[in-house]
């Protein structure tokens, strides 16, 4: 077929096997999202015109995103999006990209805001904003102040609050941890998704493209869970929770980094059954 009456289905199924030979985990997916990317239509829309021939404009522009893909840049680099807790994301090389798993700390944020009527929350390492934008789109009364190192980042946070509609009940500061957060703050939940593969740890090459202060620890993996747990009863209402994403191999080293103030009430297990996140509450309350 000449290569100006390519179709749909042509093309997917060669850069399936394209992908397939690059090694890359899901190729006949990221193929159709790449697709349906450039076309500006769904993957749904994809299966209901296999034999619908591309332009030549199309399949120059399919092919430069195919050549990235084959060089290992996540997919949601590419489309500079990603889905999570049913909000589209924008992402780039800024910020992490969101884990389905961080979904976890997200519903349990909401079920232990309860009845408040207006929860207050802490995001620390807020990254592209995920946690606590979705956490103010569920809570439609909820405040929200987003911390990261990164300015870079807290320019993409604020603009998915912007996108979300909820910029106005949050703010974003920049800063380690909980030190650009005023000392008279007090919030009802403090969540955090911190970097927690140590740096000899295997990884996906598509990893390697993302931040690494937002992914890769120090020489002591615990350092910034002790940090966060440490600095959590100084910052948490009475009855307050602090929800930690954590790595599934260190549960019990982070469990004891908690101070007397914090009782570990709670660990929420992720879609494989491995431990995802801690949640803590201030003792006495």
């Amino acid at each position: 077929m000449p290569e100006d009456r390519l179709t749909v289905l042509t093309i997917l199924e060669r850069s399936e096997q394209y992908f397939r030979g690059s090694g890359l985990d899901s190729p006949r997916l990221d193929a159709e999202v790449l697709l349906a990317f450039v076309l500006g239509i769904t993957r749904m829309k994809l299966y209901t015109g296999f034999d619908r021939p591309l332009v030549p404009d199309e399949v120059s522009a399919f092919r430069q995103l195919v050549r990235r893909r084959a060089d290992r840049v996540p997919v949601a680099y590419i489309t500079g999006k990603k889905e999570f807790h049913s909000l589209d994301f924008a992402v780039d090389e800024r910020v992490l990209i969101p884990r389905p798993e961080t979904e976890h700390l997200v519903d349990a944020a909401v079920e232990l805001a309860g009845n408040l009527d207006a929860p207050s929350l802490l995001d620390i390492g807020t990254g592209s904003g995920a946690i606590a934008v979705a956490f103010a789109s569920v809570r439609a009364t909820a405040r929200f102040t987003a911390t990261d190192l990164s300015p870079d980042a807290l320019a993409v946070a604020r603009c998915n609050a912007e996108a979300h509609g909820v910029a106005e009940r949050g703010e974003f500061l920049e800063g380690d941890l909980y030190g650009p957060v005023v000392e008279s703050a007090r919030f009802d939940l403090i969540v955090s998704n911190p970097p927690y593969v140590a740096p000899d740890e295997e990884v996906d090459p598509e990893c390697r493209k993302e931040p690494a202060l937002a992914l890769f620890t120090g020489e002591d993996p615990v350092l910034i869970y002790r940090r966060l747990l440490e600095g959590a009863p100084a910052h948490l209402a009475v009855g307050g929770y602090v929800l930690l994403e954590i790595a599934e191999n260190r549960e019990e080293e982070i469990r004891a980094a908690a101070p007397p103030e914090l009782e570990v009430v709670r660990v929420i297990l992720d879609f494989g059954g491995h431990p995802r996140v801690l949640v803590a509450k201030v003792t006495g309350t």
